[in-house]
């Protein structure tokens, strides 16, 4: 669940599927803000080659259009630039903004402890630079280490106090603390906050792609709460902020398919994949057809999947834990889904990391290790209905079937549509330990 992620999976028209990348389907390229901030920027870069501020800020447009496209080739050159700016820039407090764009790029690498080390080198020139107590608060969060993480977000809300303008750091602040919030189980606060943020960062004009992330992470909190009408609504706000907003269009999708209206999830998705074809939303589109007994067409977006997870290094590393998960769900390479989940816990121990190795391992049959590892997810009580239905299922393993029913009840109250399939699973379980109870009593009576 990294805060700002960039998105580094994509794929070539040329030697995808085509069914998924369609030309009718897939938007027209047109002239972007992004694009002509590069232009400038490139130019200025020609000009004046040993300025390194024109390389940082260069670098920082192509971090800002591989957000917005998802195009691996703008990442790679955000990376040469920014270390091009790195050794021009001088050996004081300015070379800090490179430094903290850099770490940018480490974050997308899942080079967390990377991301820090160079974070923590910004913060220590003195420069003042807000960006890198979020960064740093970032790359705690991604790995886990949520105490460090609302210390880094602490000093940045009390230095900012100072240096910046409240909007500002509203922004910054509000839709971080907001996501640990939710962690922490209070979902209440975390709409709030983020409903704060987007209410800065609308009167203080972030980037489209910005906006919509906002409004996209407040989707999901409705929707994880249950609340599909403002789940929608806030899907729908993402989209008008950016149309090409591939998450928002996939999070559209996803309410659709809870409310049973099938064939506009289908179509959601579509447009969703041929933006970005992430992994999660291509399996997800998968799991639609599959709900409406289009098998053919379910094993297309499965196969994509793989495709997608294994074309090439820096993919394989970033798609861990969708891939891991995306084999479990679908009962396939079972042994390759918990090398992936060990690979992924090499870097980060978040909430989700660890839920991930848990049910991957419960799907392997082990059984006594996935207790142990889902038994670190309960502790920051996260109303996630399906970390509670993967828990749920895992005690009901157990034999520690009061547990189970406990979680496995709480996924449906808090949201009765949580997932296409599971939410069905989870009934029928809880079902099965209502007999089973009964049962039990009345042998008790019977004695």
């Amino acid at each position: 669940m990294a805060k700002w992620p960039l998105i580094l999976l994509t794929l070539c028209a040329a030697t995808a599927p085509a069914q998924s990348f369609s030309s009718a389907n897939r938007p027209m390229p047109t002239v972007t803000g992004t694009d002509r901030q590069i232009q400038t920027w490139q130019e200025r870069a020609k000009r004046a080659p040993l300025d390194y501020k024109g390389y940082d800020e260069l670098g920082v447009a192509y971090l800002q259009k591989a957000r917005e496209t998802g195009d691996i080739s703008y990442y790679d050159l955000a990376e040469q630039t920014l270390k091009r700016a790195l050794e021009l820039a001088p050996p004081d407090f300015r070379s800090a903004d490179p430094q903290v764009h850099m770490a940018l790029v480490y974050m997308g690498e899942h080079r967390f402890s990377d991301a820090i080390a160079l974070a923590q080198k910004a913060i220590g020139s003195g420069a003042g630079n807000l960006a890198a107590f979020a960064l740093e608060g970032d790359a705690y969060t991604d790995m886990g280490e949520y105490d460090e993480a609302i210390a880094a977000y602490n000093t940045m809300q009390s230095l900012g106090q100072n240096t910046t303008s409240p909007l500002s750091l509203a922004y910054m602040h509000d839709s971080r603390v907001a996501y640990l919030a939710f962690l922490h189980g209070d979902s209440a606060q975390s709409i709030r906050l983020m409903k704060s943020a987007i209410a800065a960062a609308l009167q203080i004009n972030v980037p489209r792609e910005n906006l919509a992330w906002l409004y996209f992470e407040a989707g999901e909190r409705y929707f994880q709460s249950g609340d599909l009408e403002d789940a929608y609504l806030s899907y729908q706000a993402g989209i008008a902020a950016d149309p090409n907003h591939y998450r928002s269009l996939a999070g559209l999708a996803k309410v659709r398919a809870a409310q049973g209206r099938f064939e506009e999830s289908i179509q959601l998705y579509q447009r969703s994949i041929a933006v970005i074809p992430f992994p999660v939303y291509v399996a997800e589109l998968g799991d639609v057809y599959k709900k409406v007994g289009r098998t053919s067409e379910a094993q297309q977006q499965y196969d994509l999947v793989e495709y997608i997870g294994h074309l090439g290094k820096l993919n394989q590393v970033l798609a861990n834990r969708e891939l891991a998960l995306f084999y479990v769900d679908h009962d396939m390479k079972l042994t390759e889904a918990l090398e992936l989940a060990r690979k992924e816990f090499e870097v980060r121990h978040d909430i989700y990391t660890w839920d991930t190795l848990a049910w991957v391992l419960y799907r392997n049959g082990r059984i006594q290790e996935s207790g142990a590892a889902i038994g670190k997810v309960p502790a920051l009580r996260t109303n996630d209905p399906l970390i509670q239905f993967h828990a749920g299922m895992i005690y009901h393993r157990l034999g520690m079937n009061a547990i189970a029913e406990t979680l496995l009840d709480s996924a449906l109250k808090t949201n009765p549509h949580f997932h296409v399939f599971y939410a069905d699973t989870a009934r029928h379980t809880l079902e099965e330990l209502g007999e089973l109870k009964t049962r039990d009593q009345r042998s008790v009576d019977a004695q």
